[in-house]
């Protein structure tokens, strides 16, 4: 704790020098405070500080609920006074006509520094966590029985249905006829290396022992367990679990901030092996689809990020978020946005898990379609935003068709899972809906009516990236602290990249107390080393007493540290390793059949390395 508080100091004073400010006084009350309220200062307190700081640029003032916790001086809160002063007029509070942006950058980054590190939160937040969990499921029931899920063609949610049709027609149709003819080309199943419901990992999911009636009657374990048909009489060892005898998912907590958990549910191994083969489908099917294919990047962030820039800077478009948004999902809305696709419908709704053991609740019946964890959970709530908000824009612009429409919707209309792009125009209208059906606006990273706008991770102000640099992790005392070590390498190469030399001169002499050699390295480098602006070709002169010249290659070495992580040992053979093999693709190394799922732990060892 102590190297986090230095780490603060030092930083806060570099950022004083940027802004050219005194940070004298606030250096003491962060002293003070933390003294009185440890770690919850840096991990809580600071980060709705910097929170508040976005909702008073998005409002335009400092109003009188934010800040809270934090004497007022004037119309600001004396903390940090030397950076709002920049910002806002001291004596009521009102956005400067010409904000100093590296203000902003500067109170953004020195309080979100530590919002995310990777520390367990307390017993008593998880076990609120966990009873919120529940809530949800309360919750999503009363949202489901306001909803008119009958013929009537004016209410929301058949206004909605109609547009789910129109952007994901289609691509739908073409996996409801692959099913419909039990062709399952496209249904290419696999297992991810995370654990599962049941305990399995690695390649001893390849063991299915289990399958479902619901499964078997859309998804055939003759389709997905076995190589082929020659192989049934290996069905014979399958237990096929009816409707009410089924795995529940197990609810799990995992760090997030110190705030409070994120809620995870592992599925169990065979629902999740079919998930991934209607997964697989989908993302095949969309790619058919010019329109969608551009539409949905689930692999990219980059056109979220490059809309949100634009609405930083002309104000057009609004970034939506959502709290708990996979949560809040309904299972009932799913089904009746999927009824026009009855063999799709039932694939989806037959790999979908319906019950979930939560600890201190015991197993629970889920209203929710599902939770994180579940490999359609992200594409489908990705879907069910998109209707919303295309539903609305659909109003906005009844006066357009076909290719128009289209054109306009890839311009101004975007979804990442719970990152929402809305054209300012509807966006009250699209949180309207939202809230309509049961989900939850996060109102402290929602904005759409100043020039900051934040989506997928990039946050810009008037065309500006103020993004910051987050400390994930504690640091290390020894090298055998081997994930601490990599996370606060990463994070000094990241401050190194975003500007921030004092700190890295500060981080470097810490790095290297640790491990005693830290090298000039490229990023494209296998070792664990500094990264510079230094070009390649000087970094062998810098470090010429300790480098070494490879003839083979004619190339620079330098001994450092390298990151290990032993896959475990977790064989198969038989016909699980055939259908490992179909199912992944041909790979003439087969010590994936010996070893597999993920490495138990990290560790470093000292090697020589290219500096490039």
């Amino acid at each position: 704790m102590k190297s986090l508080m230095s780490l603060t100091s030092i930083m806060l004073n570099e950022l004083g020098m940027r802004c050219c400010t005194s940070v004298e006084r606030d250096l003491k009350t962060i002293t003070s405070r933390f003294e009185h309220e440890g770690l919850s200062f840096l991990t809580i307190t600071l980060p709705s500080f910097g929170k508040d700081l976005l909702k008073s640029l998005d409002q335009g003032y400092v109003g009188s609920n934010q800040f809270s916790g934090f004497r007022r001086s004037g119309g600001l809160p004396a903390f940090l006074q030397g950076f709002l002063c920049q910002v806002f007029e001291r004596s009521s509070g009102e956005l400067l006509p010409e904000p100093c942006i590296e203000s902003i950058r500067a109170i953004r980054q020195f309080c979100g520094l530590f919002e995310k590190i990777n520390l367990r939160c307390s017993e008593k937040r998880v076990r609120k966590a966990m009873d919120s969990y529940v809530q949800c499921e309360l919750e999503v029931r009363c949202a489901d029985r306001r909803q008119d899920f009958g013929s009537s063609s004016r209410s929301l949610v058949s206004s909605i249905r109609t547009s789910f049709a129109m952007l994901f027609g289609d691509s739908i149709n073409r996996v409801n006829r692959d099913l419909r003819s039990a062709r399952y080309d496209r249904f290419l199943p696999k297992h991810g290396p995370g654990r599962t419901a049941d305990c399995l990992v690695g390649n001893q999911k390849y063991y299915q022992s289990v399958w479902t009636v619901r499964l078997e009657a859309v998804l055939p374990a003759g389709e997905f367990v076995i190589p082929s048909w020659r192989w049934y009489r290996s069905l014979r060892g399958i237990d096929f679990h009816e409707p009410g005898t089924e795995r529940p998912v197990r609810v799990v907590d995992v760090p997030k901030s110190l705030k409070t958990p994120r809620i995870i549910a592992m599925e169990p191994t065979c629902m999740q092996y079919a998930q991934q083969s209607v997964l697989r489908a989908i993302l095949d099917s969309f790619d058919e689809d010019p329109f969608v294919r551009e539409l949905i990047t689930f692999q990219d962030q980059t056109p979220n990020q490059r809309m949100a820039l634009q609405g930083s800077i002309d104000q057009s478009l609004a970034t939506v978020d959502l709290s708990e948004a996979s949560d809040r999902v309904s299972n009932q809305l799913v089904r009746y946005l999927l009824a026009p696709w009855p063999d799709f419908s039932e694939a989806v709704d037959a790999c979908r898990s319906r019950s979930a053991d939560v600890p201190g609740h015991g197993v629970v019946r889920l209203a929710k379609f599902a939770s994180m964890g579940s490999a359609l959970t992200f594409p489908i709530e990705t879907m069910v935003f998109l209707a919303v908000v295309f539903n609305r824009f659909r109003e906005l612009n009844s006066h357009l068709r076909g290719k128009a429409l289209k054109q306009a919707v890839l311009r101004q209309v975007r979804a990442y899972g719970d990152d929402l792009i809305v054209p300012v125009d509807i966006v009250r209208q699209v949180i309207d809906d939202l809230e309509a059906l049961g989900s939850k606006v996060n109102v402290d990273k929602t904005f759409f009516t100043g020039s900051f706008r934040e989506s997928c991770g990039k946050e810009y102000y008037a065309g500006i990236d103020v993004s910051i640099v987050r400390c994930r992790s504690v640091f290390p005392t020894s090298p055998d602290d081997a994930s601490e070590v990599v996370a606060m390498v990463d994070f000094r190469n990241q401050l190194y990249k975003a500007g921030f030399k004092t700190t890295c001169q500060w981080l470097d002499k810490k790095i290297s107390k640790i491990l005693g050699i830290f090298p000039l390295l490229a990023p494209t480098s296998s070792g664990l080393g500094r990264h510079s602006c230094i070009p390649p070709i000087l970094y062998r002169s810098e470090i010429r007493d300790k480098s070494r010249s490879k003839n083979d290659y004619q190339r620079p070495e330098v001994r450092a540290w390298v990151v290990t992580a032993p896959i475990p040992r977790n064989g198969i053979e038989g016909y699980p390793a055939l259908v490992k093999c179909l199912t992944t693709g041909f790979n003439p190394d087969v010590k994936h059949l010996k070893h597999s799922g993920r490495p138990r732990a990290l560790s470093i060892k000292k090697r020589w390395v290219s500096v490039t």
